[in-house]
């Protein structure tokens, strides 16, 4: 079992102190946007090439059944919500679940493959922020509904909101299109996303929500996939990669800070997942795993989403010492050693 840090396990019992309080959960609802890293299954029904709702995805996850996460079992975020007192998880949003009370708990609108810039999205048929947002509105109007306009104006304000996303943006758009590569830098097609992220938040500002958390990028040239994507014969991480990483992150974390400042009672976190992913990827041992290069799934470099299947030759029988699930997203067991870093540092959101 993998042993979480100081600062995750501190927090952890800082939030049981809350829990043991509210009898209940430590905040109304979660209420999740962005990519592959946070969809528990919006795009099962879509017209997309981008699925993981079929074995082995899904394994070690309850029931052992595939939901449509990209991982064997439980992402980050479902052991946030576990963390923070919930008993079940935030729906897919275009799920059968999603209805009446179940959406008082929150909504997930993530899709694998979107991105801050909406063009990302289109050709895998995944569901743009843009489009995101106006379910979202969806979701409101359904509570208000439900619960009254006061009761829902506290419920949104009082929900945690989390987005992720931008590793599509380069893994699946820049780094592989001409027509953003030749005529933008890594640092200026940053400053569009940016442009994308900080109209994001104000829309979501306007429409009520005042507790966000956005997930940075990962040491992307760190991803199984990407080294055989983008790096040489070795197998050691795409330098270039994992610097474009820790420029946007830093761009990130600046323009978290001015939308702070201009907006009034608004608490915005920019969680850095990059170092505690990569603590783990440089330090496996310490942290209870023994393969950083290889994924779990197939040959464990490329295979993901329909690549990754019950007919992939080579599939480990346990993932646990895994630090990667598929070519481009981690293992439960990382996904559980994030989640409590993160809280970590989104303590701000909760108190």
């Amino acid at each position: 079992m993998q042993e979480m840090g100081a600062s995750g396990f501190i927090v952890l019992l800082l939030v049981s102190c809350f829990f043991s309080k509210s009898r209940g959960a430590v905040v109304p609802a979660l209420i999740m946007f962005g990519d592959s890293i946070v969809d528990v299954g919006n795009n099962n029904n879509l017209f997309s090439i981008v699925k993981s709702n079929f074995p082995p995805y899904g394994r070690d996850f309850i029931n052992h059944r595939p939901t449509g996460r990209f991982c064997n079992g439980k992402l980050a975020v479902d052991f946030s919500a576990e963390y923070l007192g919930f008993s079940s998880y935030p729906p897919a949003f275009l799920s059968r679940e999603a209805s009446n009370e179940d959406l008082l708990i929150g909504a997930n609108f993530a899709s694998a493959s979107s991105g801050y810039y909406d063009a990302t999205s289109v050709p895998f048929g995944a569901i743009s922020l843009t489009r995101q947002l106006s379910y979202y509105r969806t979701y409101q109007n359904r509570v208000t509904t439900m619960i009254g306009k006061e009761k829902a104006r506290v419920l949104f304000s009082k929900a945690i909101h989390i987005l992720s996303a931008g590793s599509s943006d380069f893994l699946q758009n820049y780094y592989l299109n001409p027509l953003l590569n030749i005529i933008y830098t890594p640092d200026q097609f940053s400053d569009i996303l940016m442009r994308s992220y900080s109209n994001f938040i104000q829309n979501l500002y306007e429409l009520g929500a005042r507790r966000i958390g956005v997930i940075s990028l990962p040491p992307m040239g760190c991803l199984p996939a990407a080294i055989i994507l983008f790096g040489s014969k070795n197998t050691s991480c795409v330098e270039r990669l994992n610097n474009d990483a820790v420029m946007f992150n830093t761009k990130l974390e600046n323009t978290t800070q001015i939308l702070m400042n201009r907006h009034s009672g608004l608490k915005l976190v920019a969680f850095d997942a990059y170092q505690p992913l990569l603590d783990i990827i440089t330090n496996p041992y310490d942290n209870g795993f023994f393969e950083t290069k290889r994924a779990c799934c197939g040959t464990g470099t490329v295979e993901t989403s329909f690549l990754c299947n019950s007919l992939s030759k080579g599939t480990c029988s346990n993932a646990t010492g895994y630090v990667f699930w598929d070519g481009f997203h981690p293992t439960e067991a990382v996904n559980e050693l994030l989640a409590g870093e993160l809280l970590g540092q989104g303590i701000s959101l909760i108190s």
